[in-house]
């Protein structure tokens, strides 16, 4: 059901050999039973940190809730009860809050990223006869084109280096007949106005030691506040202007204090460290799909931003 490693380079099938994929001129190590593509996170290295870090912090199975459930599913659409038996590619898996959704419906799934999250995806999500690990750059991802029934992307472009050429290279993935599930940043006005533009200049080039603990320590010091005044809609206003922390009291009420916590921690080093942001309107994003030739497109503002989905014609 899995397809075979394929070197862009070589432009040839690799070969497993001795804990090791071979082409003609490239030899690929297998650890701990994930392919490594790529020798280090690069510019997504502290996100493999991040997730070390908070490893089940954002599961459904962790949280008793189906805050992740609900929000793949809103992006699959009328794709979400027809993934059973159907050859999914996760790219930008993080930790696994969709990956074990993907699973649970019954999807044969490769879970790809270019952090070393990938060893906490395995954790949490083993590999099996369902499931395979990898750790790829979204941007060389060593599959033939054409081959996946659904490529997901979700959370993730936004941090790339390109947004149009990471999705042509996930649709270039996606068989004829198939399907394209993407997400992305949009624009915000106040977001050059907000104290956390700053905070982000300064910890982006940081070591995770660093941005882990300083961060933990800004949630520790304006978290309080977001909590005593979630209910203000003018003062929370106010306070996001100050504070960069991310909070969830208003949006996840049915998360308990621990978990607002953690959310809090992780989702702020994640807007604080992140090496690429980028924001893309609703119009752009359906025009760069309909360059490609995508089909059936869906394309609206949602969830961390604007949520599409499309088909590759046959």
């Amino acid at each position: 059901m899995f397809p075979t490693y394929y070197s862009q380079k070589d432009k040839m099938k690799f070969r497993e050999e001795g804990g090791f994929l071979v082409s003609k001129n490239q030899k690929i190590p297998i650890v701990n039973e994930i392919p490594r593509f790529v020798e280090s996170g690069a510019y997504a290295s502290l996100f493999g940190d991040q997730w070390k870090a908070f490893r089940k912090t954002q599961l459904d199975s962790f949280t008793g809730t189906t805050i992740s459930r609900k929000r793949v599913e809103k992006c699959l659409g009328e794709l979400s009860d027809s993934i059973r038996g159907k050859l999914v590619l996760e790219a930008g898996c993080g930790a696994g809050r969709f990956t074990e959704i993907l699973l649970d419906k019954g999807a044969y799934l490769i879970s790809s990223d270019i952090s070393t999250a990938v060893e906490v995806n395995r954790e949490n999500c083993p590999v099996n006869e369902r499931h395979k690990v990898i750790q790829a750059d979204i941007n060389d991802m060593p599959f033939e084109p054409e081959i996946f029934d659904i490529v997901i992307c979700i959370g993730v472009i936004q941090h790339t280096p390109n947004t149009e050429k990471t999705i042509e290279d996930l649709f270039r993935l996606v068989k004829k007949g198939g399907h394209l599930v993407i997400d992305h940043y949009t624009f915000e006005k106040s977001y050059f106005l907000r104290t956390a533009f700053l905070y982000r200049r300064f910890l982006k080039k940081k070591n995770p030691d660093f941005t882990i603990a300083y961060t933990k320590k800004l949630v520790n010091r304006y978290l309080p506040l977001h909590k005593r005044f979630s209910k203000n809609k003018l003062l929370s206003i106010f306070l996001n202007r100050i504070s960069p922390v991310i909070t969830y009291y208003r949006a996840f009420p049915e998360l308990n204090e621990q978990m607002q916590e953690e959310w809090a921690y992780l989702d702020t080093h994640d807007s604080l460290t992140d090496w690429y942001k980028r924001f893309r309107s609703k119009g752009s994003i359906r025009k760069t799909l309909e360059n490609l030739g995508a089909t059936d497109i869906y394309c609206e503002y949602g969830g961390n931003g604007v949520e599409a989905r499309c088909k590759k014609s046959n």
